[in-house]
């Protein structure tokens, strides 16, 4: 079974392309390096001692992904690739729009031209928008509040639309919550360019001395300590998350949607104190004005993950952090350093 994994030199990709590989798998990456490093995948041979082949393509450049079609036989597709920074979003939304979606389009006429029935989409918690109640459930109600969750929701709707119009294709959304960690070799891990748009590759560049102080956007939230409640989960259960999907839902046809969390929530100041505790240093952090659109608490409920695929989040808070510091702190400046 070969898989298509576009994105696949991504922080969630490549860990995800680690696991197929050690489950068995023979994969095909196509990714632009945009946000990413090939040095990524010389890891991931180097961590499962086996080969594939890369294609630097960018999803926009149709002719050059379907060079990919014509030279493998694609079984299925795990599509990551996109532009996902949310605020970068705001700020050149017209962008995002035609790179996410218009890659996705190329990617589902190339699956349809060359047969394959099978997608597994790398989705978000961003499509619940500001939900009312905690924990999330896969029928909330989906709405979003910026560009990037926009792009994610509006290719749920075109991968839905895709399979009422063939009956053969089986896609599977996966609404990821806060993905954190990194191989626990140390090896891999993620590689923000610039600076962090997420929380705990800033904390990670705090302690290894890259930047000054955390910003803890808000402090007077209805939380136990006022600061943001988040489901984080390791980047490993995610990955493993994905193989599930495979195992399960391929050639399944219909629609299958699953919330990837752990079901617990942690705030800002539990992550820093995990961290701290992981590299064995205080943090130093500073207490900022919320941030327009942050909402108190969002943290998911995955019994339908664990009922259907068979799935759960083993790792826990302490491990994530480990596993991320043993990564920045052998990485200061990521794969290029």
């Amino acid at each position: 079974m070969k898989i298509l994994v576009t994105g696949g030199a991504g922080y969630i990709g490549s860990h995800t392309c680690v696991e197929l590989l050690n489950a068995g798998y023979d994969i095909v990456v196509l990714d632009n390096l945009y946000n990413s490093s090939e040095k990524c995948l010389d890891a991931v041979k180097e961590l499962t001692g086996r080969d594939f082949p890369f294609y630097k393509v960018d999803m926009l450049d149709k002719d050059a992904m379907e060079q990919v079609f014509k030279e493998n036989e694609i079984d299925s597709v795990i599509h990551f690739a996109g532009l996902k920074a949310v605020g970068e979003s705001t700020k050149i939304p017209i962008t995002y729009y035609h790179n996410n979606i218009t890659g996705t389009l190329h990617l589902l006429q190339l699956m349809e031209k060359y047969g394959v029935n099978n997608i597994v989409f790398s989705s978000s918690a961003t499509v619940y928008g500001m939900p009312k109640t905690v924990p999330i459930t896969e029928d909330f109600p989906l709405s979003t509040t910026n560009p990037y969750g926009s792009t994610k929701l509006f290719i749920e709707q075109i991968l839905k639309d895709a399979q009422a119009a063939n009956n053969k294709l089986s896609v599977t959304l996966l609404r990821y919550f806060n993905p954190i960690g990194a191989n626990k070799s140390g090896k891999m891990g993620e590689d923000p360019k610039g600076i962090p748009n997420n929380l705990l590759p800033y904390v990670a560049q705090v302690a290894v001395g890259k930047l000054e102080k955390v910003h803890v956007f808000g402090s007077d939230y209805p939380t136990p300590d006022g600061t943001g409640v988040r489901d984080y989960i390791h980047v490993v259960d995610l990955a493993l998350g994905h193989l599930k999907a495979l195992e399960k839902k391929s050639n399944v046809p219909g629609v299958h949607i699953y919330n990837l969390g752990t079901g617990n929530g942690y705030s800002v100041l539990q992550i820093i104190a995990a961290f701290s505790k992981a590299c064995g240093k205080e943090i130093p952090y500073q207490i900022d004005g919320r941030r327009p659109g942050d909402i108190a608490e969002c943290y998911a409920d995955p019994t339908k993950a664990r009922d259907e695929l068979g799935w759960t989040a083993e790792r826990d808070i302490d491990e994530m952090c480990e596993d991320s510091w043993r990564w920045q702190s052998t990485h200061p400046n990521g794969f290029e350093g």
